[in-house]
């Protein structure tokens, strides 16, 4: 599921960019490699992060998957440059400058809504990936609701498509959470285990049932080669479960 989030990012920076025409310099394209002219804060690429940087302040923490998340970006954008490293390296500086306050909120989506002013569609697109952003840790807080709120507004996004956006992320998420319970529970029933017991309890099971459907050891027994087949199948299936565990008591 990890990948499939990171994979709509990556779609939807794409979409950002790609056939956007580029007569200022401003803007960001894909299709071609830039060199960088006058302030990278105020090109199209320095206000996007500068954006990522106050949803991702709103909730006051970055987790794992949102330190990905703009760690891609960060690479996606730079790469569009020339001088690459140096601009990814001045991007972190813009991110890091802009998480200090909300202050400049409305200014630097202003700025973003001049330089995207014909092109709704790709504004609705940003708006679609700070979202994400929000949604990421699969918890979407007041305060990152206010935030995403005020930019839609000054981004000139219609109420309904954020109200939209809003809920299809709500969808994806309440389907997601359905299935990891779905998961968790049925990891319990294949070690034979209750979530009420230990690690140490449940590991004894695990290697129980390593040792019980282990291919080599049915091998060494001399059963035959469906009855192996099944087990190879069943100890993934125990690994599987495991790991779901492990992780969840964590």
């Amino acid at each position: 599921m990890t990948y499939v989030i990171i994979a709509v990012a990556i779609v939807v920076f794409y979409l950002l960019t790609k056939n956007y025409q580029t007569e200022a310099y401003q803007h960001i394209n894909v299709n071609v490699k830039q060199t960088l002219k006058g302030d990278l804060a105020e090109h199209e690429a320095g206000l996007l992060v500068a954006l990522m940087a106050k949803v991702a302040k709103a909730d006051g923490r970055v987790n794992e998957l949102e330190a990905e998340l703009l760690s891609l970006t960060f690479n996606d954008i730079a790469r569009v440059f020339e001088n690459s490293e140096s601009v990814r390296e001045a991007l972190k500086v813009i991110y890091q400058k802009e998480m200090q306050s909300f202050d400049n909120t409305l200014i630097v989506s202003q700025k973003y809504l001049k330089l995207t002013q014909n092109d709704y569609a790709k504004r609705l697109k940003v708006m679609e990936y700070l979202l994400n952003l929000a949604f990421i840790d699969n918890e979407f807080s007041k305060a990152e609701f206010m935030i995403t709120e005020d930019i839609a507004n000054a981004l000139e996004i219609k109420h309904a498509d954020f109200e939209r956006l809003i809920a299809s992320f709500e969808q994806f998420y309440a389907n997601k959470t359905a299935q990891t319970q779905f998961g968790i529970k049925k990891a319990y029933v294949i070690l034979g285990a209750e979530p009420s017991e230990d690690m140490e309890s449940i590991k004894k099971k695990y290697r129980a049932l390593v040792k019980e459907h282990h291919p080599d050891i049915l091998m060494g027994q001399g059963k035959d080669q469906s009855i192996i087949d099944a087990a190879t199948t069943k100890l993934q299936e125990i690994n599987e479960a495991y790991e779901m565990i492990k992780k969840e008591k964590s």
